[in-house]
């Protein structure tokens, strides 16, 4: 090789070494411009290249030694001076020329790689292995093509060099491949093919088991805490809750207008189009389910069971799970599933009713879009349909005859359509209907008298919400015993339906006052509350009002109440008093490697914390310490006036997170000269003690201030604990002054 062309090479690689740590160095300083930002992104096209290249030049490295000796005892001795040094030479000039090439590509791939990192969405511990393993190839690489030519480079040396830029190759791989693809990519086609015993319907959540596989097979590669695309985590409930860059991800009850179902639907070739281009796109069942579930206001908390028998959610899911009891034999053929696959759109859904049955569930659901015709093209599957879930459509009376096509129809939903009941006489050809739902509709008394005794199978019909008296439904029960009618039920059983608890309609933490707004889905709905601690009841308790003030810290209870309707479940809320926030905070002791947060300005940053606080995006609102001492300083540029200071914490027995065991509350107009202002001992858990989220707070008498430096010391876990002797690990998500 050319030597002028060596010592130009050398000297770029001396050059890309100091930049590469200038770039380190200063690395939460550096803005990647614009028009730099290609080449960081050229990182995954380029890096292949360094990988052969140092590969193929670490084994001949490590072999070097023994290659120059074996060709000089093969040679003839006569010729050893001229033909021996002439084989080593080229050996050893090859190897440089390739250490060279490999080492200065590394370079460049690691640069590129710096520059990629500094944009939205590359974060996590799996960044910062794959980070620094790269650079470590690069760093050895150049030290071993520097080292080699000295004279104390030996062998032993030679295959530690290789081995080590071998083992950094393979971990930068890995490491590459998961921020890529996600975890356990390398493996998981053999883990997939155990297939998984399906998990019993009644034991089935409706987001633990039904949403969040799509996101984990279709998102999370992209949007995990280790590689934050648009600041969006996808892998728990918490982070989902949060959104990303671009805001929340859903409006509850509204898939029309939440971004999720907005960037699925984009075309494949806009930029926004999730997921993108290249990836395993969403199924139409898998789209369904997800606007749905937005639907039904994207609760993470439910069963499957426990959505109404008439939800079409709970239909299309129940066939992804092992049936509670047999299933129920048909005389019928299962249909065609490309016929089924073709007849799901955006408009509707189709699906099967249960694994290994041939019973078809069907949802139309868009009622912008809905023709009686779209009844008519379900005609390829009218044999095999069971279920049919009109549910607020502008179905009239006269698509009732398109309906009776449906021969085995068992459910018919029919509830808040436009059906009077003028026509369900076409409806009594459906031999094996067992449940009409007509709630919400303007369904006549006298209509239902002429004609629901033609109805031989029908065991339940749903007239709540409609004009019929409770009067004329008891005439219509006497008339026709075998069939139950319901009225403000759920169609299932005797039981009136149990109203979801209240929701709270704003924040909860305030500065001086704020009004206590609830809300409830159903209209008439009366929610009353208590802030004495005891249960809301529906005689005592009083109503709530918009006109309700909370001004000092208070927990609310509240339940709703409707007339045939049992009341709600007791809804709590914590509303914390925020006086005070600092112009400043600094930490002055470590935090856990976990419990980090955003750094102190947490604390005050009104974010709540959840539980769950050990999963990497839980812990995003939680900071905590358990070898140390919690302590912080707070400043501020004018003098306030403070008399109490709460953090909120967590409090999780089970897991060794107990309340600090004192807390310090020093003040003063100097951060050298503090007083201290009030000590706190909180009370601790019991064995077994239910895990709580809660305040507490240290009062004392009234000081004005510029400086405020809150201590919480962990406290030694009682003996009974399993952990006991170890400090408990104390968790902060926000701390009230005043």
């Amino acid at each position: 090789m050319n030597k002028k062309l060596i010592s130009v090479a050398e000297q770029v690689l001396f050059a890309s070494v100091v930049f590469v740590l200038f770039l380190l160095l200063f690395a939460d300083k550096i803005v990647v411009p614009v028009w730099l930002q290609p080449l960081g992104r050229m990182h995954p096209l380029f890096l292949h290249f360094p990988i052969v290249i140092l590969l193929l030049a670490m084994v001949m490295e490590a072999v070097r030694f023994r290659v120059s000796s074996a060709k000089s005892q093969a040679v003839d001795p006569t010729q050893a001076d001229d033909v021996a040094p002439t084989q080593r030479d080229f050996y050893q000039e090859f190897l440089s020329g390739l250490l060279l090439v490999g080492t200065l590509s590394a370079g460049l791939t690691v640069i590129m790689g710096l520059f990629l990192s500094n944009e939205d969405g590359y974060s996590g511990s799996v960044l910062q292995w794959h980070k620094w393993t790269g650079i470590g190839i690069f760093f050895i690489s150049a030290l071993v093509y520097w080292a080699r030519k000295k004279n104390w480079y030996n062998p032993r040396l030679a295959q530690a060099g290789a081995l080590t830029t071998v083992i950094c190759l393979i971990g930068a791989g890995h490491y590459g491949a998961t921020l890529t693809h996600g975890e356990n990519f390398l493996f998981k086609p053999l883990s997939s093919q155990t297939e998984k015993e399906p998990i019993p319907l009644d034991q089935a959540l409706v987001f633990n088991h039904v949403i969040l596989p799509i996101f984990e097979q279709k998102c999370i590669s992209c949007h995990n805490p280790d590689k934050l695309k648009g600041q969006l985590n996808l892998t728990d409930a918490e982070s989902i809750r949060k959104g990303g860059k671009s805001g929340k991800l859903f409006v509850a009850g509204r898939p029309d207008i939440s971004l999720l179902l907005q960037r699925i639907h984009l075309p494949t070739d806009e930029k926004k189009h999730m997921p993108p281009t290249g990836k395993t796109q969403l199924t139409p069942q898998e789209i369904t389910l997800l606007a749905l579930w937005v639907k039904g206001r994207a609760d993470f908390k439910k069963r499957v069971l426990d959505l109404p028998a008439t939800d079409s959610l709970r239909f299309i899911a129940a066939g992804l799970f092992k049936p509670v009891q047999p299933i129920e034999q048909y005389d019928f053929e299962a249909p065609d599933e490309e016929t089924v696959k073709e007849l799901n759109n955006d408009y509707r859904t189709v699906a099967f009713l249960a694994r290994e049955s041939p019973a078809l569930a069907v949802n139309l659901y868009n009622k912008a879009a809905y023709t009686p015709e779209q009844l008519d093209e379900l005609s390829p599957v009218k044999q095999q349909i069971v279920y049919l879930n009109l549910n607020k459509l502008p179905v009239h009376d006269a698509d009732l005859k398109r309906i009776s096509q449906f021969e085995n129809l068992q459910k018919l939903d029919l509830n808040f359509t436009d059906i009077t009941g003028n026509g369900l006489a076409e409806l009594a050809s459906l031999k094996q209907l067992k449940t009409l739902a007509l709630s919400g509709t303007k369904v006549r008394y006298e209509d239902l008298q002429k004609q629901i005794g033609a109805f031989k199978s029908l065991q339940t019909i749903s007239l709540w919400n409609t004009e019929l008296t409770p009067g004329q439904i008891a005439q219509l029960q006497k008339a026709n015993k075998g069939v139950e009618f319901i009225a403000g039920f759920n169609g299932e059983s005797s039981a009136p339906i149990r109203l979801n608890p209240p929701q709270v309609k704003n924040s909860t933490i305030f500065s001086q006052s704020t009004t206590l707004q609830l809300r409830h889905p159903i209209k008439g709905v009366q929610i009353r509350y208590t802030t004495d601690g005891t249960e809301p009841d529906s005689v005592n308790s009083p109503i709530l009002t918009d006109k309700i003030v909370v001004d000092k810290p208070t927990t609310v209870k509240a339940k709703a109440f409707k007339e045939g309707w049992f009341g709600s479940s007791v809804a709590t809320f914590d509303y914390y008093k925020s006086t005070y926030k600092p112009d400043s905070v600094n930490l002055l002791l470590p935090l856990t490697s976990v419990h980090k947060a955003e750094g102190p300005s947490s604390f005050f940053d009104g974010k709540l914390g959840a539980f769950n606080a050990n999963s990497p995006a839980w812990a995003n609102n939680w900071l905590g310490v358990r070898k140390n001492d919690l302590a912080l300083m707070a400043e501020f540029k004018k003098p306030i006036t403070v008399n109490s200071v709460a953090l909120r914490i967590m409090v999780e027995e089970e897991t060794g997170i107990f309340p600090p065991g004192t807390v310090e509350i020093w003040g003063g107009n100097s951060r050298n000269e503090l007083k201290l202002l009030g000590t706190l001992k909180p009370g601790m858990p019991v064995k077994k003690e239910p895990h709580e989220l809660k305040a507490i707070t240290c009062t004392f008498k009234p000081q004005t201030v510029l400086f405020l430096k809150v201590i919480a010391k962990p406290v030694v876990i009682p003996d009974w604990h399993p952990s006991k002797g170890n400090p408990g690990l104390v968790l902060v998500d926000e701390i009230f002054i005043n």
